[in-house]
């Protein structure tokens, strides 16, 4: 008995020796990049001066100013600005965090568990200490009445309990090696802001006192939302904060379309912009504080995958249930033609999901342990996933015959004929649908234009319909469309957020980001294999696997990639010499730009 006691107190020192060594970071493979002793992220400049403001133009509107909950529509960036969580990512590494709110992370020798220990000087903005009773209210509330991304998560949590004055530990009832990083990324409410109101129906009524560096000062419903930098910041010192977050003021303003969004930045309104359209950058980027020097271009390059933006179309309803249907609009999507006549042909197309990086798929056949772990699969996989698979090329023209013959054949093969000009369905009615877009969504309004254009000469009455963007989100909260803009960001670390976007729970959810419905067994078993490799082998293998299955459901019609941001901006917004691999990734701008006057 004396012997196994000690072989278990012995292996207890040991694991606690190695969760010490990395108790200031944890990485998904391997250890983390930056050592504890480190000084400041590779890609922040730490003598970095602060003041000045950055404004951008937004589209659309905003009745809301709680990111946190499904109802209502915030500002895309209040999650990154405005909140903080017990620790930070490094953009520089594929999937690495580092304390923040907590000053040092913990975990089984399995990641079976994992315990988090709060600086002690941690505080809100109202200068009140961040304690683990509002950690734990954060994590249970966020789990199972805040927004549906929160949930899955928190279901995989077996318990949370308080382990000492300033910690907190969570077990898992799965295994789930990045469960451990996830729960570290989740935002920390200061419970007793919320005590006596209703969390879900939270809008512009309450704005959320929480520990970060920036506070929302000033907004007006749907038109500007201004965050101020907090003076009495409580991180400011940290390593990891050190030359971030360098900026005064940070402003969104809201225009109706992009159009107006572009004027207001040619008036000096806002002054950083970010442009998709490589066209547009060459051709209409000439205006006078261009050409003056007060606006500068800046090409900012990264590493990470493509990620999907195009059209998606709903597998929950017809005709799109069919995978014939959709590889027929595959076709009969022009690319060659859109890319010539809306970018001069100069943007690469979207090959894969994951395209622009390692765990891309490869475009022949499946091969080694890709291969192995898809052949399970195989009666469910679709055509191409095994085989090889390539997205249609048309000659360029705008007549696109050979694609459009295509496309019909495989019509034929779903049931549908043509009588009189008009493609009929099995049940004898004219195919119709509508492609869904919101209010300001200018380039997708203008492919989709062209494209029903081409549906016209096959005989498909397809509309283009432009709804408010709280109307678009309600839609689109519900499924209630055919086909619909759909861009999803995908990183170098894949991991639990792919459950959100593509798993058969996520497909029944209101309000997820399975917009296409996609259900799919061997999607859902590459997910798996994803989150508990042990290798980076395996991780890339069923990364590349999980591509394979997505790019062959024919889920989305994809548009361009961006693999090179291009920022206008003000000549005083200056930004590191250092770019990480991730680029200008969530809120890289402005995180670590800052304003300095010319000398």
């Amino acid at each position: 008995m004396f012997r196994r006691n000690a072989s278990i107190a012995a292996a207890a020192i040991l694991c606690a020796q190695a969760a010490l060594a990395d108790s200031h970071g944890i990485a998904m493979y391997g250890d983390p990049q930056l050592p504890a002793d480190y000084t400041a992220l590779p890609y922040a400049n730490p003598d970095a001066p602060k003041g000045g403001r950055i404004v951008t133009g937004e589209v659309g509107g905003f009745d809301s100013l709680n990111p946190m909950i499904l109802k209502g529509s915030s500002p895309w960036q209040l999650p990154f600005l405005a909140h903080e969580s017990l620790m930070g990512r490094n953009w520089d590494e594929p999937f690495s965090l580092y304390g923040l709110l907590a000053e040092s992370i913990e975990v089984g020798p399995n990641r079976e568990w994992v315990e988090f220990t709060l600086r002690p000087e941690a505080t809100f903005s109202d200068g009140t200490p961040v304690t683990v009773e509002d950690v734990m209210w954060s994590y249970e509330t966020l789990g199972t009445i805040g927004h549906p991304r929160y949930h899955a998560g928190w279901d995989k949590v077996e318990s949370m309990e308080q382990t000492g004055e300033r910690s907190v530990r969570f077990d898992f009832n799965v295994e789930d090696r990045e469960l451990a990083l996830i729960i570290g990324m989740r935002p920390i409410l200061k419970k007793a802001q919320w005590e006596g109101k209703d969390f879900t129906e939270s809008g512009l009524e309450t704005i959320p006192i929480t520990s970060a560096p920036y506070v929302i000062t000033d907004f007006e419903a749907g038109r500007f939302v201004e965050l101020t930098r907090d003076p009495d910041y409580w991180g400011a010192d940290l390593p990891f904060r050190r030359g971030t977050n360098n900026l005064d003021t940070i402003r969104m303003e809201f225009f109706g379309d992009e159009t107006a969004a572009f004027e207001a930045f040619k008036a000096g309104i806002v002054n950083s912009n970010r442009e998709f359209n490589a066209e547009t950058w060459e051709s209409q980027y000439d205006f006078a504080a261009v050409q003056r020097g007060d606006v500068v271009k800046s090409l900012i390059p990264h590493g990470r995958p493509t990620g999907i933006t195009g059209f998606a179309m709903n597998t929950r309803r017809a005709p799109f249930d069919d995978w014939r249907v959709r590889e027929a609009m595959m076709h009969a999507f022009n690319f060659e033609y859109i890319n010539d006549a809306l970018t001069g042909g100069a943007q690469n197309r979207i090959t894969s999901y994951f395209s622009n990086s390692v765990l891309g798929m490869d475009h022949g056949p499946a091969e080694g342990r890709v291969r192995e772990f898809l052949e399970p699969y195989a009666e469910d996989l679709l055509p191409g996933a095994l085989e090889g698979y390539a997205l249609p090329v048309s000659d360029g023209s705008a007549r696109n015959r050979a694609g459009l013959r295509a496309a019909i054949d495989l019509m034929a093969e779903a049931g549908y004929t043509i009588e009189d000009g008009v493609m009929t369905g099995p049940d004898g009615q004219p195919l119709s649908f509508e492609i869904l877009l919101s209010q300001g969504a200018t380039e997708p309004q203008s492919i989709g234009d062209i494209f029903v254009g081409s549906l016209a000469r096959m005989g498909i009455d397809a509309t283009v319909s432009v709804v408010d963007p709280a109307q678009y989100r309600e839609r689109t909260d519900q499924f209630d469309f055919d086909m619909t803009y759909y861009r999803r960001g995908l990183s170098l670390s894949p991991g639990n957020e792919q459950t959100l976007y593509w798993s058969c729970e996520a497909a029944e959810t209101q309000g997820s980001r399975n917009l296409m419905g996609m259900c799919s067994p061997a999607a859902e078993a590459m997910i798996d294999r994803l989150l508990n490799s042990e290798s980076r082998e395996d991780f890339v293998a069923a990364t590349k696997a999980l591509d394979r299955v997505l790019t062959t459901g024919r889920y989305v019609i994809p548009f361009y990639e961006y693999n090179t941001s291009r920022i206008a901006h003000a000549k005083e917004l200056k930004y590191p010499e250092t770019i990480p691999i991730y680029g200008d990734w969530i809120n890289w701008q402005p995180d670590v730009w800052w304003w300095q006057e010319e000398s």
